[in-house]
Formats: C-alpha cells, sequence, structure tokens
C-alpha cells in the first residue's frame, strides 16, 4: 500500500493547488481527520511531543518513539502519511537511517529541517542553523536511502529567523538543487513575504499556519494564488482538542457528574464507529475457529 500512496502523494503535489493537510498527534486523530475528508495527514513532531510526553517542542521525541507513532497511524488509516522528522536526529548518516525506519513504518513524505540540535519550534526564538552544505549533505542522504524514489523528501529550513528571507530563500533553492521534492521556508512574518518564497524560487513550498504564531493565517485561495503546493496546520486538530478537554472537565470537577455535557462529548456510538469497533467484531468472528 506504501508504495501506491507514494505515486499519490506526489502526484498531488501541485504548485497552485495547494493541499491542505492537518496535523494529528496519533492514530486517533488521524481517524478522526479520515473520516472528515482530508486527503493526507501530517505527523507533528510538536504535536507527538506535546502529547506523548507532556513536553514543549525542543528535540526530545527519539526515532523509535516517532517510528512506533508512524506505524500506528499507518494501520488506523489508508491515507498518504507526511512525517517530520526534525534534524534528521543527526547527521547525514544518522538521516539515512532515519529516511529507512520511516519508510518501513510507513512514512509516504519525510521532513528534515536544518536547525542545530536538539532542535526548538519553528515559532520559538532561540533557533539556529547548520551550515547550508552540512544541510544539503542529510538532502542527499535522504534521497539516496528511500527505497522508492516517490517517497518525498521536503527540506524545512528556519533561516529565516536568523539571518533574513534572502538567506531564507536562497537556503530553500539550495535544497530543492539538491534533490528534495518540496521545500519549507519556515515563520516567514508576512503576507508579503509569504508571497515573496513561491515568486522567488521556482518549485513546491509549503505554507505553515500556526495559530496566534509568526506566520498570518492567510486563506487558502490567497496561498494558491501565491503558488503554494501545501497549506499545513499541524496542530489545530490538537489545539482544539485541549479546549474541548479542559471545558468538558472543568464542568465535571465542578458538578460531579457528566450530564450536563451531552453533544459536547462523542456518543457512545460514535466512538466505537471511530475505533472500528464494527470491524474488528467480524475478525473476531472470521478467526474465533
Amino acid at each position: 500500500m506504501s508504495d501506491n500512496l507514494n505515486a499519490r502523494l506526489r502526484a498531488r503535489i501541485e504548485p497552485g493547488r495547494p493541499l491542505l493537510l492537518p496535523g494529528a498527534p496519533n492514530a486517533l486523530t488521524a481517524r478522526i481527520l479520515e473520516e472528515t475528508g482530508f486527503e493526507a495527514v501530517y505527523l507533528s513532531g510538536a504535536g507527538i511531543t506535546n502529547t506523548y510526553l507532556g513536553a514543549p517542542d525542543v528535540g526530545l521525541l527519539s526515532l523509535p518513539e516517532l517510528a512506533d507513532h508512524v506505524a500506528a497511524v499507518r494501520d488506523a488509516v489508508e491515507l498518504p502519511l507526511v512525517v517530520d522528522a526534525d534534524t534528521g536526529f543527526g547527521n547525514a548518516i544518522n538521516v539515512r537511517r532515519t529516511i529507512r525506519s520511516l519508510e518501513r513504518s510507513g512514512a509516504n513524505a519525510v521532513q528534515l529541517e536544518d536547525q542545530v540540535a536538539p532542535k526548538r519550534c519553528g515559532h520559538f526564538t532561540g533557533k539556529a542553523v547548520i551550515d547550508a552544505g552540512e544541510m544539503v549533505g542529510k538532502i542527499h542522504a535522504a534521497t539516496d536511502a528511500r527505497q522508492d524514489d516517490d517517497l518525498l523528501i521536503i527540506a524545512r529550513t528556519d533561516a529565516r529567523a536568523v539571518s533574513g528571507m534572502d538567506e531564507a530563500c536562497d537556503r530553500a533553492a539550495r535544497y530543492l538543487d539538491a534533490g528534495a521534492d518540496i521545500a519549507f521556508v519556515e515563520a516567514p512574518r508576512s503576507r508579503e513575504e509569504l508571497r515573496e518564497i513561491p515568486g522567488r524560487v521556482p518549485g513546491a513550498h509549503v505554507a505553515n499556519m500556526v495559530e496566534g504564531a509568526l506566520t498570518p493565517i492567510t486563506p487558502l485561495d490567497e496561498l494558491a494564488a501565491y503558488g503554494f503546493a501545501v497549506v499545513l496546520y499541524a496542530n489545530t486538530a490538537m489545539r482544539a482538542a485541549i479546549k474541548g478537554m479542559r471545558s468538558a472537565l472543568t464542568d465535571l470537577r465542578a458538578k460531579g457528574d457528566s450530564l450536563a455535557l451531552g453533544d459536547r462529548i462523542a456518543s457512545w456510538e460514535e466512538r466505537q464507529s471511530l475505533v472500528r469497533k464494527d470491524a474488528f467484531d467480524a475478525m473476531n468472528e472470521r478467526y474465533a475457529g
């Protein structure tokens, strides 16, 4: 299935017709994204770190932990998976192992970034980037390591925060020339800067929409007109869930029961449907001897 999904995702990437890509921190969220009709799932390093470790996005997640999450989501949905692999967990040789591991786990695209390890969220202060030549080496290692040439490599640069837009666009162009399939300039500060990226650097680009952070939320049709190929909402679902959980648990703590929650929580039937209980019951009957 992965090879077919690789080709499907590659064919869908088209500048000017952006893929709307929401993030999922776990398999349950990925099930909701599939049920809602999205075309692909983004496994956010920040989202997994927040939900799995209860920690901020400061480079704490390990490769085995990420690969386990990818494998769980791969079993849960039939959508292409775009996986945030942070800095690749080391140098170019480590990147080779990272690509092999995530591809085996079911990734259909892998994102690498040029931050110094340990990385920080793209919208945090205090970031630093490695030499562009070192990142080019990582991209070469990634493209050499993939077993299927249709596995997408996304190269992110955080140079905007460190050296400005000129350096960020220069790096994006170098990374595409090195073999990356998609470039990702993180944290532009305005719509003018967003427009500048595809205008200056031919190729496929990611626009990352982070509510309340450095980049202004921009309508999908406007980003399409700029020429973006992917519009990412990495942690919108998780942040909505945080708000919903806090509200429900505040009521439960105050009242001592869930009687007033009503349709603010999923019904028993909705929950079992989401996790495919009927399908598992059917398997149990089939294999029960």
